[in-house]
Formats: C-alpha cells, sequence, structure tokens
C-alpha cells in the first residue's frame, strides 16, 4: 500500500468518519445488533460506543494495523469482548453460519469487490442473521450521479480506493440478502460524498 496508504489514509478515515455529525447513523444501525457479531472495516473502532448491549463478541475484519492502533482507547473502554479476527472482507476467516449479526459502515465504498465482501457476509450469517449498514455511494437524483461520476478517479485516487458511485441496495441485493428496510437520504455536506443508504438486510 505505501506510506500514503498505510499512514495516512487511516488518519483521514478517522478524521472523516469520527465527525460527530455521523454518530446519530451510527447509532441508528447498530440498534438491533445482538449475539455473535462481524464487523467488517473496523477502522478505529468509531462503531465501539454504540454496540447495543445484546452484543456478546464481535470479531473486528480490518486491513489497517494503523487503524487497529487507533482504535486502542476505545477498545479499552469495550464493554464487549472485541477481536481483531481478519484482515480482507472479500475473504473472511469464518466457518459458514457462523455469526448472528453483521456490521458495516463507511466500508463498501472502499473494498475492491464490494461483491465479493458481501457475498462472505452472507456465508458467515446464519440464518435469518441480520447485516446493518450504512454506506455513502450512488445519489438517487440524475444531477448529483452525474458528478460522481466525473468525481470518482479523483476520489479514488485520494482517499485509499473509495468510490463515490456505489449503488449500495443494489449491491446488498444482489448477494443474496432480503432487504428489511432502507432509507436512501443526504447527510450533511456536499451531496456527491454525502448521499447515504442506512439500512437492515436479513441473509435468507
Amino acid at each position: 500500500m505505501g506510506f500514503y496508504g498505510e499512514q495516512i489514509v487511516p488518519r483521514l478515515v478517522e478524521l472523516a468518519c469520527g465527525m460527530g455529525v455521523n454518530d446519530p447513523q451510527r447509532e441508528r444501525v447498530c440498534a438491533g445488533l445482538h449475539g455473535r457479531v462481524v464487523e467488517i472495516g473496523f477502522g478505529s473502532g468509531l462503531n465501539v460506543p454504540f454496540y447495543p448491549a445484546e452484543v456478546t463478541s464481535v470479531s473486528a475484519v480490518e486491513p489497517a494495523d494503523l487503524g487497529w492502533k487507533l482504535a486502542a482507547k476505545r477498545l479499552d473502554r469495550a464493554t464487549v469482548p472485541i477481536e481483531r479476527a481478519g484482515l480482507d472482507g472479500q475473504s473472511l476467516p469464518f466457518g459458514d453460519n457462523s455469526f448472528d449479526a453483521a456490521l458495516s459502515t463507511w466500508t463498501l465504498c472502499t473494498i475492491p469487490d464490494a461483491g465479493a465482501a458481501l457475498a462472505e457476509v452472507r456465508r458467515v450469517l446464519a440464518p435469518g442473521g441480520t447485516f446493518h449498514f450504512v454506506e455513502h455511494g450512488l445519489a438517487p437524483d440524475a444531477s448529483v450521479r452525474k458528478w460522481q461520476h466525473r468525481l470518482n478517479p479523483l476520489q479514488k485516487a485520494c482517499a485509499g480506493g473509495c468510490n463515490l458511485n456505489r449503488p449500495i441496495r443494489e449491491l446488498v441485493e444482489r448477494a443474496g440478502f432480503e432487504i428489511r428496510e432502507a432509507q436512501e437520504f443526504y447527510a450533511d455536506g456536499p451531496r456527491a460524498v454525502a448521499a447515504l443508504t442506512l439500512g437492515v438486510a436479513v441473509a435468507p
């Protein structure tokens, strides 16, 4: 990944995703998590304060060593066991039907093959398990989508491979999940980067 990818991008992600304006979305997406949870794109542990009491363990999938180091204080304050259990969301080191729930926040934009990652999440979820997600992606408005397509090459180069224009709901459904609820909306900020999809899907 090089110095920029290993040392700069995790700090940029910590800064951008750690803004308080994102906390309401984190609280909403974590609601209903329970039992054994796998979180892909754990980053610096920004979701840790929002895990419900019903969560019994978290297996964190995070490729960046610096991201894990930045999570140290949150891990110390966690009230649930959390282990770094994988590096690649596209190839999860877990058996089939291993988890009750899965969590992804602002992660699918960056994974090179988001479809493969979602297929893996579905594989490791028990039947009826829930996938909780909040992601930025393709906007609902054509005028915004046009700018997303134009800006995407620059975004990928500057933000560690992050894509602005992935169709989040379509990707989740294509992986075989059944959408229980999903909301598309704009968060605060430029619409090209603030088009969010927040929802819960079920593994059949």
